[in-house]
């Protein structure tokens, strides 16, 4: 599970780690409260609620697993830029998410649907091809490998095809009214693997991404 930390609360997170989570990652992406008012368009204090539950949650797992065995890694990734962006994360980094997570990894920058496209376009950012995973072990965008591994659900509900759906249009079924597998294997999901198996996603859903403009 990714999050951007806001709403991981101590007890949502130990029900989860409880109920079998094994893997829960934090978003780090902004060095101040400024910058992250400004990037991410919501309140800066959001910020600070996240990192402190960043805290709490290594100290909540470390709790489950000391109680039942069960152990759940607990894991912080960030956009890697250059020059004093990089110097400044890298201070946030040492002083408020090393010291509680088993692992930190930079990613390159993503376009994370049209919302994200718009504020790319404010603020001067490019991001690169599709969804190459982290730096170090880049993948090629085509297939990609996220509509092949995970499964996002909104909070509404809906399956969708995209880590990085923000306005719904990937879609690909309302759990609501079907299980999981069966929207996993619903004819719309198997049609976009296909494309991106034969790396030819002209008409579909995936045509808009970085990656193909």
């Amino acid at each position: 599970m990714t999050t951007n930390g806001s709403r991981a609360f101590p007890g949502v997170v130990r029900e989860a780690i409880e109920a079998g989570l094994d893997s829960l990652k934090f978003s780090v992406n902004a060095s101040t409260p400024e910058q992250f008012e400004r990037v991410m368009g919501v309140k800066a204090a959001l910020r600070e609620g996240a990192l402190r539950n960043l805290r709490v949650a290594r100290e909540v797992r470390d709790n489950v697993e000391q109680a039942t065995g069960h152990r759940c890694g607990i894991y912080a990734s960030s956009i890697r830029f250059d020059g004093e962006q990089h110097e400044a994360m890298e201070a946030l980094l040492r002083e408020r998410v090393f010291p509680w997570v088993d692992e930190h990894y930079w990613l390159p920058l993503y376009s994370m649907g049209p919302f994200a496209t718009r504020r790319e376009e404010e603020l001067g950012y490019r991001p690169i091809a599709g969804n190459q995973g982290r730096l170090g072990a880049l993948r090629d965008p085509l297939p990609c490998w996220s509509a092949f591994t995970e499964g996002h659900v909104t909070a509404e509900g809906k399956l969708s095809a995209c880590c990085f759906d923000a306005s719904g249009a990937w879609e690909m079924a309302d759990l609501r009214e079907v299980s999981f597998m069966a929207g996993w294997n619903s004819p719309r999901f198997v049609a976009l693997r296909r494309a991106h198996l034969a790396r030819d996603v002209r008409g579909t859903i995936c045509e808009g991404c970085v990656a193909y403009v």
